[in-house]
Formats: structure tokens, sequence, C-alpha cells
């Protein structure tokens, strides 16, 4: 096999980088900023086995909630409006389904971001409807969030017992989920780094195995995502998911769920 020239490389880095974030490259000047135009930029991000509009959701979605800085939350942000990638709309969209992933305080990181690059771009503003414009009756929104928790995670939800659960039923599938400003397979990437970050077991598994066998999400794309939200999660976080995937990848083809039937 060839070696790659060191040259090469650093320049598809910046190429990348220019590219990518819809500005003009910087040349490092540290081995950390090195490595993110030779490694993050010019091998992970040239990568065909992720979608570019997946990537860019992963990314910023993981910047958010990672303390990367808000500059590169910004490059994430301008890249996906400059190349066509991503609407102002659905970015809105997606700042509110972070919140609802990762919290508001991420969320609103996101959020500030997308109104910096908006004025940056001197884009107007974007045109989203209301969380919900009329009044509603209350035994409808349940029945409305237990049909959308059915049809996203593909196993019928239990009754909403305590305030978190009504919150999930009435709120984050009842409301947020129905929003059709941002496709499924989008919230599906918005949704796995969130669940990636909460290192909660049960939404860790139920949410891979649902991206999955939904269809909304590739196996092959699903292993992408893993790489591609280890450079910024950083790789023992990354390893979990990976361990997590490659089950679901199996219990998916097999047709089985996502947890052990009960005994």
């Amino acid at each position: 096999m060839p070696m790659l020239d060191p040259a090469d490389r650093s320049q598809t880095g910046l190429d990348t980088e220019a590219r990518s974030t819809g500005r003009d490259p910087v040349q490092p000047k540290t081995l950390l900023e090195e490595s993110w135009r030779d490694f993050v930029w010019a091998e992970v991000w040239t990568r065909p086995g992720l979608p570019l509009r997946a990537r860019y959701l992963v990314a910023m979605a993981t910047a958010a909630t990672c303390n990367l800085e808000d500059g590169q939350i910004d490059d994430f942000v301008r890249g996906a409006l400059t190349n066509k990638e991503l609407t102002l709309a659905e970015l809105r969209e997606a700042a509110l389904h972070l919140a609802v992933y990762a919290g508001w305080g991420n969320g609103g990181r996101l959020d500030r971001a997308v109104t910096r690059v908006a004025e940056e771009l001197g884009l107007p503003p974007a045109e989203v409807p209301p969380i919900r414009g009329e009044a509603w009756d209350p035994q409808e929104r349940n029945d409305e969030g237990h049909a959308e928790f059915d049809k996203v995670m593909l196993f019928p939800p239990g009754p909403p017992k305590t305030p978190y659960l009504q919150g999930i039923n009435n709120f984050v599938f009842g409301e947020m989920w129905r929003r059709r400003g941002l496709d499924e397979p989008s919230r599906r990437w918005i949704t796995l780094v969130g669940v990636c970050e909460s290192g909660a077991e049960i939404p860790i598994r139920s949410h891979i195995h649902a991206a999955m066998a939904s269809g909304n999400c590739q196996p092959d794309e699903m292993l992408e995502f893993v790489l591609q939200y280890g450079t910024h999660a950083g790789w023992p976080k990354a390893s979990r998911m990976q361990m997590v995937i490659l089950e679901m990848i199996d219990k998916v083809a097999k047709g089985l769920p996502w947890h052990a039937p009960k005994a």
C-alpha cells in the first residue's frame, strides 16, 4: 500500500476545513491544531460513510455538549448553511431537539451559535411554527404523544404515571418529535449525541436500536457516527457506543428487540 505524502495530507486538511466551515483555513501553530488539520479534517471529514448533513448535525451537537469553543460551534453551523446541508429553520429545530436530549443549556449554546452565524451571513429570521398554535384537549395531547412514541421508538409506551413520564409523553413526543420542520433521520443523529453524553443505559440501548430498526440510520452510518462523535467527545465515550452499536446491529438483523425478553 503506498504511503501518504504528509504535505498532501496537510493540504487536504486545509482544503476540507475551508469547504466545511465556510471560512478561510487557519494554519496550525501547535501540535493539537495540527491534529485537527491532519486527522479531523483530512481523514474524518473526508470519509464517505456518513452523509455530510448527518456529519454536521453530529459535530455541532457534540461541540455544544462537550465544551468546544463557541467559534468551533459557529464553524459547523456556518458550514452547514453555506453548503446548503441545513436551512436556518432546520437549525432552529435542531437546537430545540438538542435541548430535550442534552439539556436546555446545551441547546441554548447551539441556538446562540445559529443566531451569531445568521447575523454574520445577513440572513433574515427563520419562519418556524410555534410549539403549539392552538388550544388542545389534554387527552388528545396524551394520545398524540403515545402514537408518536410508538412510531419513533418502535414499542408502545407505558402509562405516564410521574411528572417526568408526563413530560416525555406530552412534550417530547406529543409536541417536539411531531414537529415536521426537521426530518426524522436528522432528529435521530441529535438524539444519539444526547443519549451518548448521558451515559444512561436504557436511552442509549433503546435509541440506538430504534435508529436502525426504523431504517432512519444504516449500520455502516452508525459505525461512522462513532468515529465522528469520538473526535469531539473522546475515544473512551465512543468506545461505549461502539460496543452497543455492534450489539444492536446484530439484534436488528435478527429482528430482536433492544432488551432481553422478560422471563
